[in-house]
């Protein structure tokens, strides 16, 4: 396995440390902001606005990252920021203040994350993006395995304590953060010596590829239907279930997802990325459309193993065909204008979710998701690109 390289090792290192952190909270995060008085619409929209700052920091430090063809800074600074965010939740329960802690651990990830995978984009090759991406995701998701785990033995024994989690998460997080300074990125040479400015964010998009405009369409799609994993979780709360089983549940869908990811990411490389994304989304309406009718725990348990199935063959292999379409002086800006938008789109989806869960039914959340993305899957069925 030459092409999983001592910076691949380390980036996916990084993430490890980095999920664990984040992970360590994400199942407990709708059970905190409900306990300090967070309706649904609020968690909503927080979620929204959360993934809309990373996204749009994404598209805009992407571009600077290629303009002035560095990416460690960015990798060294947005951990650094993700981190500091984590003893900031643990500090007051203020809405306002809880919205500035979750923007900082997003714009910490929108900072790092398009800079992150031109380095790991690379360092690989058309042949083996796939596994590359596959493989950094795995060990990604495998932090997002630990983390629900150390969150669940932690309230086994305290229950609902959940400001100490937050001080908790800080460890692997700082870890992380120190690991970064080990990389050594390769010398891109800058696309321009002109200073890029916050209008440029999304300029990428007016002289990419028509290949890179028409998957960014489907995609974009895809995410206006899909809202944050909270209301899945939410949902087995809202059915009855205890704080143990919704941990427990999101343990397995990130168990199954990092299992998964590097032999999607290798299915990816052989039989196309394309089949594998379409795969994938035809996973997802099965698991919303069963959101949407089950009632039983071992329903649930299959829906979110199928669940970590949809991930795996989606997440990394998005960013490998994306990275596939463009030069490599363009990675980041490509990555990073799509990830911007798509988290535009997931602002809107979160919020709207939240607004139907509380007005219409928590049912209606889940089948107008499938729905929706049963109508992106078709779109991407019928695209004629090139994926190398």
């Amino acid at each position: 396995m030459k092409y999983l390289t001592r910076t691949v090792w380390i980036l996916s290192i990084v993430s490890l440390f980095n999920d664990i952190s984040s992970e360590i909270l994400y199942p407990v995060m709708p059970l905190f902001l409900s306990s300090i008085g967070f309706s649904s619409v609020l968690i909503g929209m927080l979620e929204g606005f959360a993934e809309a700052t990373a996204g749009l920091s994404k598209g805009y430090f992407g571009r600077w990252s290629d303009s002035i063809g560095r990416r460690l800074p960015f990798v060294n600074a947005g951990y650094l920021m993700s981190a500091l965010s984590k003893p900031m939740m643990a500090a007051f329960t203020n809405p306002v203040w809880i919205f500035s802690a979750r923007a900082t651990d997003r714009l910490g990830k929108g900072v790092r994350t398009a800079a992150r995978d031109a380095i790991l984009s690379d360092e690989s090759t058309p042949e083996n993006k796939g596994k590359v991406f596959g493989f950094h995701k795995g060990m990604d998701t495998a932090g997002a395995t630990i983390g629900p785990i150390l969150a669940l033995v932690f309230l086994y024994f305290y229950p609902a304590k959940y400001t100490w989690i937050f001080l908790i998460a800080f460890i692997p997080a700082l870890l992380g953060t120190l690991l970064t300074f080990l990389v050594k990125e390769h010398n891109t040479k800058p696309q321009t010596k002109q200073s890029f400015r916050l209008s440029q964010t999304f300029d990428y998009l007016k002289t990419s590829s028509s290949d890179y405009r028409k998957i960014t369409a489907a995609l974009l799609l895809f995410a206006l239907f899909n809202n944050s994993d909270l209301f899945l979780l939410m949902r087995i709360k809202q059915a009855g279930w205890s704080d143990q089983y919704v941990i427990g549940c999101y343990i397995l869908y990130n168990l199954v997802f990092a299992l998964a990811a590097f032999p999607f990411g290798h299915l990816a490389d052989k039989f196309g990325m394309k089949k594998t994304l379409l795969f994938g989304l035809l996973v997802f309406v099965i698991v919303y459309g069963g959101f949407g009718v089950n009632s039983s725990l071992i329903g649930y348990i299959l829906l979110f193993v199928l669940y970590g199935i949809y991930a795996a063959s989606t997440d990394g292999v998005s960013k490998a065909l994306i990275s596939n379409m463009v030069p490599k002086t363009e990675t980041a800006s490509a990555i990073g204008t799509f990830s911007g938008l798509s988290s535009v789109m997931i602002l809107f989806a979160s919020t709207l979710a939240g607004i139907i869960w509380k007005y219409v039914s928590p049912e209606a959340v889940f089948i107008t998701s499938a729905v929706g993305v049963s109508i992106a899957a078709f779109y991407l069925f019928t695209l004629q690109i090139k994926e190398k």
